[in-house]
C-alpha cells in the first residue's frame, strides 16, 4: 500500500514555487451541514508521523493528527454554508470553502495543490488539481484530516441541537437511520434543500 509523500511539493519547489499548500474538503455527500475545507503548508522538517488520507484513519488517529498538524504546520480552514450550497450547488460551494481556507492561511502559498480534477475558479494564485490527491500528497492528506475532523465536530454540536437524526455518528450522510428520521422528524434548517431526499420530502409536505 502506497502512502502519500512530498513528491509534488518537491517538484514545485524545484520550479521555484514555495511554499506549497495542500487543499481538501469534507462534506460534499451529506444531506445537511456546511461543507468544510482546509489548506495546509507543511514544514518538511517537522512532519506529523502517520499522515494519510483521512478516510483511511480511525477517528482517534485523526483527532491526534489534527492537533499535531495545527501545532506543526500553517493552516487555514474555510466553510460554505447550507444556504450557499443550495444557492450555487455543492461543487461550487466546495470550491468557495477551498478559496476561503487558502485565504485564511497566515501567508499566501506560491502554489495550491487541490484534491480533485477541478481548480476553484475564484483562485488568484497558481494551482494544480490532483485526482486522489489525499492519497498522494502529504499536504493534501493533512488538509483532508483538518477538514474532516472540523466538520465532524460541527455535526456533533448540531446533533445536540437536533437529536434523533444521528448526526453525531453519521455526520449527516444519508444513512438508513438518518433517512428514517427525516421522514418522522422532518427537515431541519441545517438540511440541504437542493439534495434530492430532502427536496422530495419538502415536495410531499407542500403537495
Amino acid at each position: 500500500m502506497t502512502l502519500p509523500d512530498l513528491a509534488h511539493e518537491q517538484i514545485a519547489r524545484a520550479r521555484g514555487l514555495h511554499p506549497v499548500a495542500g487543499v481538501d474538503e469534507a462534506g460534499r455527500g451529506p444531506l445537511c451541514g456546511p461543507v468544510v475545507a482546509a489548506a495546509v503548508i507543511l514544514d518538511p522538517s517537522h512532519l506529523p508521523p502517520g499522515l494519510d488520507d483521512s478516510k483511511k484513519l480511525t477517528a482517534r488517529r485523526r483527532a491526534a493528527l489534527f492537533d499535531l498538524i495545527l501545532a506543526q504546520a500553517k493552516c487555514g480552514i474555510g466553510q460554505a454554508s447550507v444556504a450557499e450550497i443550495d444557492e450555487v450547488n455543492i461543487l461550487r460551494a466546495s470550491h468557495l470553502a477551498m478559496e476561503r481556507a487558502l485565504a485564511a492561511l497566515p501567508r499566501p502559498p506560491a502554489l495550491a495543490l487541490i484534491d480533485g480534477n477541478l481548480i476553484p475558479r475564484g483562485l488568484t494564485l497558481p494551482a494544480q488539481a490532483i485526482v486522489g490527491g489525499d492519497g498522494l500528497s502529504l499536504s493534501i492528506a493533512a488538509a483532508s484530516i483538518l477538514a474532516k475532523v472540523t466538520r465532524d465536530r460541527i455535526m456533533v454540536d448540531l446533533a445536540q441541537q437536533h437529536p434523533g437524526y444521528g448526526w453525531e455518528k453519521n455526520a449527516g450522510y444519508p444513512t438508513r437511520d438518518h433517512l428514517a428520521a427525516l421522514q418522522t422528524l422532518g427537515v431541519t434548517p441545517h438540511h440541504r434543500r437542493s439534495f434530492r431526499p430532502v427536496h422530495n420530502i419538502l415536495c410531499k409536505q407542500n403537495f
